[in-house]
């Protein structure tokens, strides 16, 4: 993973002061990224979960993911919300396991959760269960995830410098720019 960290940082450094930002945090950035790129390029399934003040986030990032004219595959990724439109009624663990066993038998157990937005938000419990989801997680300290700040006043702004990074980085794992393993 040496070489992952290596590239993200002169990544990071690449595109200038407006990432100056993400260096601090660039450990958490590569481990958890590193884990969610192994998991694509081994052909599972992005189940994309936002808590409500991010479904903007979750729009943006479905529609330019695999944006027409890009020079790259498909990535298989969907929304929670497109699946199970009912999700937010979802309450405790019990519900939550009934949600895994449909997507399980949908997607035959190849899939993993990407989850942006607050710790304390109830759509989170359904990634955090899962300790292969990708979690870009608000307010609330939890381990193997991107810890942010929802009270930043450039929340939004880093939020898009992330995903643009997010982007980059695929890019890189899929054309093997940069090793990610499996």
């Amino acid at each position: 993973m040496q070489e992952f960290e290596r590239w993200t940082l002169e990544t990071i450094r690449g595109e200038g002061a407006s990432l100056n930002w993400l260096e601090e945090s660039r450990f958490e950035w590569s481990a958890t990224t590193y884990q969610a790129l192994s998991q694509i390029l081994q052909a599972k399934t992005v189940i994309l979960i936002t808590d409500e003040p991010r479904e903007w986030l979750s729009s943006y990032i479905l529609s330019s993911i695999n944006k027409p004219g890009r020079e790259r595959p498909i990535i298989p990724i969907v929304s929670l919300k497109s699946l199970y439109p009912n999700y937010d009624n979802i309450t405790g663990g019990a519900m939550i396991d009934m949600l895994e066993d449909m997507l399980s038998t949908s997607f035959n157990d190849n899939y993993f959760f990407f989850y942006i937005g607050k710790g304390d938000d109830r759509r989170a419990d359904i990634a955090k269960r899962n300790d292969k989801s990708y979690l870009w997680m608000m307010d609330d300290d939890f381990s193997n995830a991107l810890i942010l700040k929802s009270y930043d006043p450039l929340i939004d702004i880093k939020l898009m410098q992330l995903f643009r990074l997010f982007d980059i980085t695929l890019s890189a794992a899929l054309f093997a720019e940069v090793n990610v393993g499996e």
